[in-house]
């Protein structure tokens, strides 16, 4: 029987792999056998990541890049090829949040998340996608939001931007998904709701009327635990989502359902 889920020879290149949801997803990748690639703005931030991927058994590789610079991001990609030979899956993960309504947040944070979260994005993809087209085959898994689909009437919690610059993703995936289907190329987005991490940990986690309210409105009751995200990370960066592009997977215990 097939596995579909076996990623041996194949090379995964992971934007904002430091911790968190990116290095979740970069360990889950070496568990099926894939090569790794870890990139985030700070190198020495992802030596722990790298230890624990070596200690499966996988190949990996650290890269500098902030993916809000055109050159960094091209000089780590062309590094990934070097050292690893192809890259056959991109995951898009790299992602800030400020908080703030729009009459709130200054033009630089506005610039922040969005030149993050959506132009990160876009520059990853352009210097991946060429190369994705030279071999006829990629997996392109970008990083979304339920917070594309959903807002939140909490002043407070009002993440004007980050809800932008998710909503952007969806519409970067589509277009792409249209674009490259033809070249053997997937793009495909997720949604997660509120997971922990260390970033969600010392915002969110700490806010005991927002837990509150996010558990009793939540089918599962509960936030998403560690780990919960990989599965439909890997379904969309391997070979049984073959005939699946363009779509936004929303991963959030069903809390946008109701």
């Amino acid at each position: 029987m097939k596995n579909y889920f076996d990623f041996t020879g194949k090379v995964a290149v992971v934007t904002g792999a430091s911790s968190g949801l990116g290095a979740d997803a970069a360990k889950a990748y070496a568990e099926c056998g894939a090569s790794v690639a870890l990139l985030a703005r700070r190198k020495e931030k992802l030596a722990g990541v790298a230890e624990e991927i070596k200690a499966l058994g996988g190949k990996v590789i650290t890269v500098a890049c902030d993916v809000t610079d055109e050159q960094m991001v091209k000089a780590a990609v062309d590094e990934v090829i070097s050292s690893l030979g192809r890259i056959d899956i991109l995951l898009n993960n790299a992602g800030v949040a400020v908080a703030g309504a729009v009459h709130q947040l200054s033009e630089s944070d506005w610039d922040k998340v969005l030149d993050t979260n959506l132009k990160g994005m876009y520059l990853m993809c352009k210097h991946v996608v060429p190369h994705m087209m030279g071999q006829n085959y990629g997996k392109i898994v970008n990083l979304s939001s339920v917070n594309a689909i959903i807002g939140d009437k909490v002043p407070v919690l009002a993440r004007h931007s980050y809800n932008a610059s998710k909503a952007g993703v969806r519409g970067l995936t589509l277009g792409m998904a249209a674009s490259y289907g033809m070249y053997g190329i997937t793009v495909n987005c997720v949604g997660p709701g509120l997971f922990e991490s260390e970033m969600t940990e010392n915002t969110l986690f700490k806010n005991e009327q927002f837990m509150k309210a996010y558990n009793s409105g939540n089918p599962m009751g509960r936030p998403g635990r560690r780990g919960e995200l990989n599965g439909t990370i890997l379904y969309l960066s391997s070979d049984a989502s073959s005939y699946v592009t363009g779509q936004y997977i929303v991963v959030d215990g069903g809390m946008s359902e109701v």
